[in-house]
C-alpha cells in the first residue's frame, strides 16, 4: 500500500509540474508574440532596411545560442528572451513591408497569420488533448532541418554566381512548413512528457516554430498568389 501511495504521489507531483511548465510556457509565449508584433510594426513604420534586419537576426541568434543557455535557469533568461523576440520581430519589418506593398498584400499577410495560428493551435491542441508522444520524431526532424539549411546555403551560393533554380525556394519553404509542423508536435510532447522542464527554453522552441512557420507560409502564399 505504501508503494502504491508513493507512486500515486509521485504521479500527482509530476502532473502538477507539467501543468506549471505548460501554463508558464503559453503565458510567456503569448507575451513574446505581442512583443514581436509591436517591434515588427515599429520596424515597418520607420522603414528598417534589409541590412539592418539581417544584423538584428544574427544578433537574435547569438542571444539564443550563446547567452540563453547560461541564463535560462534564472530571471535574467526572461530579459534575454524578450531581447531575442524583439530583434526577430523587428527583423521581419522589411519582409512584411515587401508583401504589404503588393496589390493584395494585406490579404497575403493575414492568410499567413491565420494559417500559422490554425496549424499551431490545431497541432498543439491535438497533443494536449490526446496525450500522444511525438518525441520519437526528434531525430528525423533535426536531420530534415539540417538538410533544409544546407539546401538554402547551396541556393544562396548559386545565386551569388547568378544561377537561379526555378521553384527551389518554394520547395524549401514547403519543406520548412512541414518541419515546423512536426517540431510543434515534438516540442509540445516534450513538455507534457517531462522532457522539457524549463519554460523559458520551451517558449523559445515554440516561438521559433511559429516564426519559421509564418515566414515560410508568407512566402508560399505570396508566390502562389502570383505576386512573388
Amino acid at each position: 500500500m505504501q508503494e502504491l501511495y508513493n507512486q500515486t504521489s509521485a504521479s500527482a507531483t509530476r502532473s502538477a509540474e507539467v501543468s506549471k511548465v505548460l501554463r508558464n510556457t503559453y503565458m510567456l509565449l503569448a507575451i513574446t508574440m505581442a512583443v514581436s508584433a509591436v517591434c515588427a510594426a515599429l520596424s515597418i513604420a520607420i522603414g528598417l532596411g534589409r541590412g539592418t534586419a539581417l544584423m538584428m537576426s544574427l544578433g537574435a541568434l547569438a542571444l539564443v545560442w550563446f547567452v540563453l543557455p547560461r541564463t535560462a535557469n534564472s530571471s535574467s533568461g526572461l530579459w534575454v528572451v524578450f531581447g531575442f523576440v524583439a530583434l526577430l520581430g523587428a527583423s521581419l519589418g522589411p519582409t512584411l513591408s515587401y508583401y504589404l506593398q503588393m496589390p493584395n498584400g494585406s490579404t497575403v499577410v493575414m492568410q499567413a497569420l491565420g494559417g500559422t495560428a490554425l496549424v499551431f493551435f490545431g497541432l498543439s491542441g491535438y497533443v494536449l488533448t490526446t496525450g500522444k508522444d511525438f518525441t520519437f520524431m526528434g531525430g528525423f526532424l533535426f536531420i530534415g532541418l539540417i538538410v533544409a539549411i544546407v539546401a538554402m546555403l547551396a541556393l544562396f551560393g548559386l545565386s551569388f554566381f547568378g544561377i537561379q533554380v526555378s521553384g527551389a525556394h518554394l520547395a524549401i519553404s514547403a519543406v520548412i512548413v512541414l518541419l515546423m509542423s512536426g517540431f510543434i508536435l515534438y516540442d509540445t510532447s516534450r513538455i507534457i512528457t517531462g522532457g522539457e522542464t524549463n519554460y523559458i527554453l520551451a517558449t523559445v522552441a515554440l516561438y521559433l516554430n511559429i516564426y519559421n512557420l509564418f515566414t515560410s507560409l508568407l512566402h508560399l502564399i505570396g508566390a502562389l498568389g502570383g505576386d512573388d
